[in-house]
């Protein structure tokens, strides 16, 4: 069985935070190509004479560093052992939590597993990373982990192996989730202040072949986005 990790991040994704948007990502590799991925990551960074551990984050684009996301961005997509996977929520002010009977944050763990459940494969096992968003997510990790591993049919554990919060300043793999998930909130904010952000968003679009701003085919396995459209109102 060959085993993978994923790596989760999110964008936007406080409730009252001044943005529509929301975007959950996931980037995920396999195991044993985890260390090479995040050796030529920090070449990388060498290369364009930042520290081997500078953060990669969408929040520190600017046009001076462009031609260094870019080359994040292209080795992305030359490296057939990198998978993304994206959860557009277009506009959060027409949320009605209240008429489902659960808050933001349990809404927000509701689209990680809608984010998640479509990159598991029965014959393989995985290791789910997430950003630690705040020091009151253990109880909903362990939640999101008992929903996935049953939605899979995964009683004995052999799929989901581990859900784990972890420091995204640690893991660069996390970082590079994200550069993406940042790319498609601003790309669905249609913000355009930001020259070297704008200039990313470009390169993303040409070597993927997607907008950014639509659902990609469902079995699009390198570049996939799912733009979500909610009942407004519970049945």
């Amino acid at each position: 069985m060959r085993v993978f990790n994923i790596y989760c991040d999110e964008s936007c994704h406080l409730e009252h935070d001044n943005c529509a948007v929301m975007v959950l990502g996931a980037v995920w590799c396999p195991v044993d190509r985890r260390a090479e991925i995040s050796e030529r990551l920090r070449e990388i960074k060498i290369r364009h004479h930042f520290a081997p551990d500078f953060e990669i984050k969408w929040n520190k684009v600017s046009p001076a560093g462009t031609k260094f996301y870019q080359d994040i961005i292209e080795y992305f997509f030359k490296e057939p052992n990198l998978h993304f996977r994206g959860l557009l929520v277009p506009d959060k002010s027409q949320l009605r939590h209240e008429n489902f009977n659960h808050t933001h944050d349990e809404f927000y763990y509701k689209m990680y597993f809608d984010l998640l459940k479509v990159i598991l494969e029965p014959d393989a096992g995985y290791n789910i990373y997430l950003d630690m968003k705040d020091t009151h997510g253990t109880p909903k990790i362990k939640k999101l982990e008992e929903v996935l591993s049953n939605n899979q049919y995964d009683f004995s554990r052999k799929i989901i192996l581990k859900i784990q919060e972890v420091q995204s300043r640690q893991v660069p793999l996390i970082q590079m989730t994200d550069l993406f998930a940042g790319a498609v909130g601003y790309a669905n904010r249609d913000l355009s202040k930001n020259a070297g952000k704008v200039a990313l968003i470009n390169r993303i679009k040409a070597l993927s072949g997607y907008s950014l701003k639509n659902s990609t085919l469902l079995r699009e396995s390198k570049f996939n986005l799912f733009r979500w459209h909610g009942k407004p109102f519970s049945d």
